[in-house]
Formats: structure tokens, C-alpha cells, sequence
């Protein structure tokens, strides 16, 4: 069952196009891999998610693809995937991290697919996608069951193909903001000191599968105090408190698609300093608005964000680029950095990060937007008010 908003056939478009690169680069076929946590690439093309093992997609220049899963997963794929029995394969190597060795169950080699998929067409050279989440046993098993076969790595060759969204996964990127909005506001309505920050995320995990969210669209925030101040931080079972910033960044998946809003929140009165950075935080947020648009050099929006932050006084506050890419992961390519080196596009979708840490204390206000013509859509509007901020 296909349980993305993609129709079946933009998964085959979507192969047609990237077989096209690879014949202009040269390469007789390509291996995008995945993970159970890093699985956008292979859902992409073909609707899978693998859970517990890995899973691949090895499509020739041309020909049909080839979904590849782990020993335990073939009713699971035929089911889920878009892909027809016939172009599914059991391999070893996309087994779970435990290992197991599964005797009695027929499986294939890299050899076995190389040989499905090209036919009579020798392979020579083997693009690979992917490559920050493949693991050792897979790039050691594709050197020992390919010999001869030249690897080399081809992000630049499939990456991109994801950056321009069709209607379709911009749709699907609106209802997961959908989700995600009514989530953040039962939690503003819900939350209450003495609360641990885990049963705080209970509220908006209810919100979540209870409004059309498949899962989360990330590991969810809610944490106060100095973690507030880390880029990346998890939740504990340290309870609320008031008088200091407490961090939301809640997301939902909907067919796929990722979402994310960011607001820093409080109870009771917060110091002064850590208020007045709520504050500049949020123009920090709105001034990256107006910089989004079609045409502009990503390059030029981090260095007028980065110097704009300096020039108001806040630079030793802030941590890295004000924008990331958004898609099936909440987090991807292509980021706003100042060594970027494309201008954007319409219909490419980011997450405008504004995250900026201080002194035993930070923030992050974030959510979502559509580059257009003269400006962006936001994807979500809501909770744009320092109003939303205190919750008492």
C-alpha cells in the first residue's frame, strides 16, 4: 500500500529523470542507499522505509530499478513499496546491525543485481548515493562481489533531484505544518510547570497520530535550561521550570514529508538578557523572510543574515547558517551557508532556522517555507508572536 500522496507514477518520474544524470555523467548505474533513521533517499524513489535494517535501490542508466531489503522484509516491501515483486530483492548485506545469519533463506548478491538489472550490459562504473549513512559490510561486500566494477561516490548526480518539490510533495509538506501547528498549540495550552519534558512531548505525540501525522517529522524538543543553548538536544525527565526559556521544535511526518516549528517558550518572567534575545531572535527571524526568494545566491542570503545579526549587535551569539533544506527529512540539502554556491529556485522548500545561543541559555525559532518568484510562502504562519512565548 502506498501510503505517501504521490501517485505511483511521479516514483518512476522521479527514477526517469535521475537515470538521465547518470547517462550525462557517465555512470552505468547508481546504488542509493538508506537507513531506518536515514531512509529519504530510498523512499524517495521508491515509497519504502525500511524498519530495523537497511535498504538500497540499485537503478541502471537504463532498465527498470531494483528495490534491495534485508532478509525479513519481503512481505513487508511487496506491500509497501511501488516497486512489483519481480523487481525486489533479499540481500544479506541489508540485514539488521545484530547480524544474524539466516540460514535457510535464499538470498541474492550484489552480483545477482548487477546482473538482473544490466543484462547484457557490462558494469563498469558504479555511482554510489547515499554515502554518509552506507556502512562498512555494504561498501566492503560491493568491492569483494563487484571486482573490477570502478565505485565512486555520486550525491551530485541524485541530490539534487529532490531540491525542486512537485505539487504533490509541496501538498504534502502543508498538511504535515497542519499537523504540526495543532500540536504546538495543545501544547501552549496544556503544558504546566512541574510537567517533565517528556510528558510535555506526550501532548503533542497525541496531536500528532491524532490528526492524519504518520510519525513525528524529527525527535521532538522540549527542554529548558542550558540545553536550550546546545544546536542539537534530546529531551530528559527534567521537570519544567519557570522564569527560564524553555525550546519546542515539534514536526510531523505526513506521506513522507517533514515539518518542523520552532518557538521558545516560558512560564513566570524571564531575566532580562534571555528575554531580549527571545526578542532579537525573532526580527532575526522575520528579516530572514525578506531575503528568500527566486534568483537570490544562497551564499549572499548567509552573509547579509550573518553581518544584519553582527550589525544589530548579536554576532557572538550566533552559530551557524540561518536556513536548511527541507524534504523528507527535516533537515537536508541544500543548506544556506556563506560557502554555498547555487541561487534559488522556485518551489525549493527550507526551514528558516534562526538559532542563536548564549550564556547558559539560547533559542530557535523555525518553520517552513516555499521559495517563489518575489519572495516565500511560509508554511506555517502561526506562533509568530512574542504573545505565544509566555504561557501564563
Amino acid at each position: 500500500m502506498n501510503t505517501s500522496f504521490i501517485p505511483k507514477q511521479e516514483y518512476f518520474d522521479r527514477i526517469a529523470k535521475f537515470q538521465a544524470n547518470m547517462k550525462k555523467a557517465g555512470l552505468d548505474a547508481c546504488l542509493v542507499h538508506g537507513t531506518e533513521s536515514d531512509f529519504a533517499n530510498v523512499r524517495y524513489l521508491s515509497e519504502y522505509w525500511p524498519t530495523f535494517e537497511q535498504a538500497g535501490v540499485f537503478v541502471p542508466a537504463e532498465g527498470p530499478a531494483i528495490l534491495l531489503i534485508g532478509p525479513e522484509s519481503w512481505k513487508y516491501a511487496v506491500g509497501r513499496s511501488v516497486f512489483e515483486p519481480e523487481n525486489i530483492m533479499m540481500l544479506l548485506n541489508y540485514r539488521e546491525a545484530a547480524e544474524p545469519d539466516y540460514p535457510g533463506i535464499p538470498l541474492s548478491t550484489f552480483a545477482d543485481v548487477a546482473k538482473k538489472a544490466m543484462g547484457k550490459k557490462k558494469l563498469k562504473k558504479l555511482g554510489l548515493c547515499g554515502t554518509a549513512v552506507m556502512t562498512m559490510p555494504t561498501l566492503k561486500a560491493l568491492e569483494n562481489q563487484l571486482p573490477g566494477v570502478k565505485l565512486v561516490v555520486a550525491e551530485d548526480v541524485f541530490r539534487p533531484l529532490r531540491w525542486i518539490k512537485s505539487e504533490n510533495e509541496l501538498n504534502s509538506h502543508k498538511k504535515a505544518f497542519k499537523v504540526a501547528e495543532k500540536a504546538v498549540a495543545a501544547m501552549l495550552n496544556e503544558m504546566k510547570p512541574g510537567m517533565t519534558e517528556f510528558q510535555a512531548l506526550a501532548i503533542a505525540q497525541r496531536e500528532i497520530f491524532a490528526n492524519g501525522g504518520e510519525y513525528e517529522g524529527h525527535s521532538l524538543y522540549c527542554f529548558g535550561g542550558d540545553r536550550t543553548s546546545n544546536g542539537i538536544s534530546r529531551p530528559t525527565y527534567a521537570k519544567l521550570k519557570k522564569n527560564e526559556i524553555i525550546q519546542l521544535n515539534i514536526g510531523a511526518r505526513v506521506g513522507g514529508y517533514s515539518s518542523s516549528i520552532g518557538i521558545p517558550v516560558y512560564f513566570g518572567k524571564l531575566p532580562k538578557e534571555q528575554m531580549a534575545l527571545v526578542e532579537f531572535g525573532l526580527r532575526a527571524h522575520k528579516y530572514t523572510f525578506e531575503l528568500m526568494k527566486a534568483g537570490a545566491d544562497a551564499a549572499s542570503i548567509a552573509k547579509d543574515y550573518t553581518q544584519w545579526g553582527i550589525d544589530q549587535g548579536w554576532g557572538d551569539y550566533m552559530l551557524y547558517g540561518p536556513v536548511h533544506g527541507l524534504g523528507i527529512q527535516e533537515t537536508e540539502s541544500p543548506w544556506i551557508e556563506t560557502t554555498s554556491k547555487y541561487k534559488l529556485q522556485e518551489n525549493m522548500t527550507y526551514q528558516i532556522d534562526t538559532f542563536f545561543t548564549g550564556n547558559g541559555y539560547g533559542l530557535r525559532w523555525e518553520r517552513g517555507c516555499i521559495i517563489k518568484k518575489d519572495g516565500c510562502e511560509l508554511l506555517s504562519k502561526k506562533f509568530m508572536s512574542l504573545k505565544d512565548c509566555k504561557l501564563d
